[in-house]
């Protein structure tokens, strides 16, 4: 499999979404981190789980295709 610059893809970590994802992700914690105290119960563990499925989602569907699924 090739990505969109035409190299080769030997795992989901070489998916150029996966890496702008993990950019996501970087950022989402950032700005989690700088909320103020009364937002920090809630909203703060909420933005770090949604961050963090982003990157699991896109690695899930990367190895999701083989072919014992297809069977």
């Amino acid at each position: 499999m090739d990505d969109s610059q035409g190299k080769k893809v030997k795992s989901f970590e070489d998916l150029t979404a996966w890496k702008a994802a993990r950019d996501i992700r970087k950022y989402a914690y950032i700005i989690a981190n700088k909320l103020p105290i009364s937002e920090k119960t809630n909203l703060v563990s909420q933005i770090k789980r949604a961050a963090g499925s982003i990157t699991a989602n896109i690695a899930e569907g990367y190895g999701r295709y083989h072919y014992q699924e297809n069977i």
